[in-house]
């Protein structure tokens, strides 16, 4: 039926069994697609299409249009999207609703046109007004102002979440959408400017301990509510969603546990082996008091996070050391 938006008519449970079908994953270098194709490959997927930028510009229309014709793949993980901090998005407005809005329209249309049978697109939690119920379900989209200092990607991700539902209404097509919160892990931006407030950590406290510092100061008191979600975790939740859901909803995708940024800076410091002090300049400010996504939904579908903080912290230092030290040396 052409009005049906439960998804109720869709099957699920084939994903898993088609190990040799062609899968195109956007974005396979980025934090989110690498951990996607690891995963993906670890499943046994043997098919997997994978284009760089300089090989296939997604924001071109008919570069898009004419790799879909040619490669015909079964399915689409759309984890392609330019994205950056705050300061990025104050300076480059135009560039975050424009490139955002081109890739996806570009990708999902593309997608249905050319029989694909599944499409996964990946959002972000800032598609959530600014002061959203905490925890954010996901009935929560569009009942308020969103954040000003990224509305223009929240815009365009909105925008992708509609796309997938119209294209469900008007065509009865397999497009779902998932929701990540703040994620971190291997291949994520160290970079001393614009990384975000985990790596960004990683860093001071690995340079504090190079340098023999005496402290670390860190912004604020320390007392924002924050949730993380190791990157493995979004991926293993990307293909059970690709497997088992196939819903007109958006679905969170969070680990449920919240930290406070000073826990998360106590424990990345512990990781890190910095011995100095950790302190705190409160004349700085806290930003969001809590900030946490309400996963229930994915939870009743049968999936949980695996990896813990520490345990993920670890195995991100670990990759950061080999991946990022190692190579300026």
């Amino acid at each position: 039926m052409a009005g049906d938006t439960t998804g109720s008519d869709m099957k699920t449970g084939s994903f898993m069994s088609e190990k040799s079908a062609k899968i195109f994953v956007a974005g396979h270098r980025g934090l989110v697609g690498s951990a996607i194709v690891r995963k993906l490959q670890e499943s046994g997927f043997t098919n997997l299409i994978l284009r760089t930028h300089s090989e296939l510009d997604l924001t071109n229309q008919s570069d898009v249009e004419s790799f879909f014709s040619t490669e015909k793949p079964a399915h689409v993980i759309l984890a392609a999207a330019k994205v950056g901090g705050i300061h990025a998005n104050n300076t480059y407005p135009a560039d975050f609703i424009a490139v955002n809005l081109q890739i996806q329209t570009n990708v999902i249309h593309s997608a249905y046109t050319h029989g694909v049978k599944k499409l996964l697109f990946l959002g972000s939690s800032c598609i959530y007004p600014k002061f959203a119920p905490q925890p954010i379900p996901e009935s929560a989209l569009l009942t308020g102002p969103l954040e000003p200092t990224n509305e223009w990607y929240a815009i365009a991700k909105i925008a992708g979440i509609k796309m997938c539902q119209a294209y469900r209404i008007q065509h009865q097509w397999d497009a779902i959408s998932g929701m990540p919160t703040n994620l971190y892990g291997q291949n994520d931006n160290f970079h001393p400017e614009n990384s975000h407030v985990l790596p960004a950590l990683m860093r001071r406290f690995h340079e504090a301990k190079a340098n023999n510092a005496e402290e670390v100061v860190v912004w604020g008191s320390g007392s924002p509510l924050r949730e993380f979600l190791h990157v493995d975790d979004l991926a293993d939740a990307c293909v059970f969603l690709m497997d088992k859901y196939s819903g007109f909803e958006h679905v969170n995708v969070g680990s449920g546990v919240e930290v406070t940024i000073k826990e998360l800076a106590e424990l990345v410091k512990e990781v890190v082996g910095f011995e100095g002090k950790l302190v705190w300049d409160c004349t700085k400010p806290d930003g969001t008091p809590r900030k946490l996504m309400d996963s229930s939904k994915l939870a009743s579908l049968g999936w949980t996070p695996k990896v813990s903080l520490r345990d993920g912290l670890r195995q991100t230092y670990d990759w950061y050391l080999e991946n990022v030290i190692q190579k300026k040396q």
